[in-house]
């Protein structure tokens, strides 16, 4: 909470990068973001970006599953001369980033729903904030 959040999810995004646990799926660069957008994500590290602001996320508020992440990294739809409206996140895309933070132990399954960080992870997020 002490560290601005582009600061903290740019460090941690870099220590992903550099971590040979944590591996870029082969979709990644043709893959969009969610149904609210045209285009594919320009820069080529967006996967760990979004892997460092999911668990920035559970860290924040424990017990977020996938559904409430696509909520909040949703946007507005482009509907052309209609009115926008909300487009979620594609879930597919935080489906497998949870699961790729479950593997490298910084996320676990809450048995009521939803994820929160666990003792490993929380001291990996602490000594990159710190």
């Amino acid at each position: 909470r002490d560290v601005p959040p582009a600061d903290f999810i740019a460090a941690y995004a870099t220590h992903l990068k550099n971590s040979d646990k944590f591996e870029l799926p082969k979709w990644a660069d043709i893959v969009k973001t969610g149904t609210h957008k045209e285009l594919s994500p320009y820069d080529p590290d967006w996967y760990y970006t979004r892997a460092a602001a999911i668990a920035r996320k559970i860290y924040l508020q424990p017990g977020l599953g996938v559904g409430g992440l696509r909520r909040k990294f949703g946007g507005s739809k482009n509907r052309g001369t209609r009115t926008f409206v909300f487009g979620k996140a594609a879930g597919g895309i935080i489906r497998t980033i949870l699961q790729q933070l479950e593997e490298i132990q910084v996320v676990e399954q809450n048995e009521k729903g939803g994820r929160f960080i666990s003792r490993v992870g929380q001291q990996d997020l602490d000594r990159i904030a710190g």
